[in-house]
């Protein structure tokens, strides 16, 4: 891992009460999006939780941190968040590539998260064959084509992205194409190889973490494939299906996956 990164600490912002003794909530976003994903879950977990929004490096108010740009350096970059926060224990709510972060800071230090909900998670380690494709495909039209051309592609034609681009209004299409649009793409155009993951499957039965695991009624196959592996080895997972949504159930169709959450939350005591 580059030294860089290993020492920066990513923008992250703390929304919680002077004096609150509430539980915290980590909120991290997946690839090309920034913390600002989570607008709809700011108001519904606000008032139950401390919250820290954390912007992965290469991304959001992170954009200027330096790569490599994987798994392994976000995870460190998190860590760094949480420590600058001063957070001990916390919920841990990741979605795409933020989910896969939540995973490998749970089997690093499993007492500092009280829970885990994964969105349409990647599972650190496995090939992933549509993600590996698509991401590829970014790198390789940024490379010849400039990241405007990139960027436009990727939300234009990237499946996961298929029910916010099918329902614009209901899903908030437009917002969601401007945050793609302020993607400043370090992570497709760095040439630095990031460090390599470990297959983590194998240590999963160890995690005693309580997991909710959600994925649209419409989510890509590999996205599938992965939850079905996490609902197989976790050994507190319980999966949740959002009817309509897709890719991103927490922005595509918030109130029903924000009820899914507090519904998990609440039955954790």
């Amino acid at each position: 891992m580059g030294e860089a990164l290993a020492a920066a600490v990513p923008h992250h912002r703390v929304i919680a009460p002077a004096g609150s003794s509430r539980p915290w909530l980590v909120l991290v976003h997946g690839a090309s999006q920034h913390s600002g994903l989570f607008s709809a879950q700011l108001a519904a977990f606000g008032e139950r939780c401390r919250l820290l929004l954390v912007d992965l490096p290469g991304h959001g108010g992170s954009a200027a941190l330096p790569g490599p740009f994987g798994l392994v350096e976000y995870a460190s970059a998190v860590r760094h968040a949480l420590d600058d926060a001063g957070i001990g224990e916390a919920h841990y709510w990741g979605t795409h590539t933020g989910a896969g972060v939540g995973l490998l800071l749970a089997l690093s230090d499993p007492a500092r998260f009280r829970s885990l909900i994964l969105e349409g998670a990647v599972l650190p380690g496995r090939d992933m064959p549509y993600v590996t494709a698509t991401v590829a495909r970014a790198r390789e039209t940024a490379r010849l084509k400039g990241l405007a051309a990139a960027r436009a592609e990727w939300f234009d034609e990237a499946g996961w992205f298929e029910v916010i681009r099918r329902h614009p209004d209901t899903c908030r299409a437009a917002e969601h194409r401007s945050m793609i649009d302020a993607f400043g793409g370090a992570p497709w155009t760095d040439a630095t190889p990031p460090s390599p993951v470990a297959p983590v499957a194998r240590h999963l039965s160890s995690l005693d973490t309580p997991t909710l695991l959600m994925n649209g009624e419409f989510e890509l196959a590999d996205f599938v494939s992965v939850a079905d592996e996490l609902s197989d080895r976790i050994p507190d997972a319980r999966r949740e299906v959002i009817a309509g949504a897709g890719g991103f159930p927490l922005w595509e169709y918030p109130a029903r996956t924000n009820a899914l959450v507090a519904h998990f939350l609440d039955s954790l005591g």
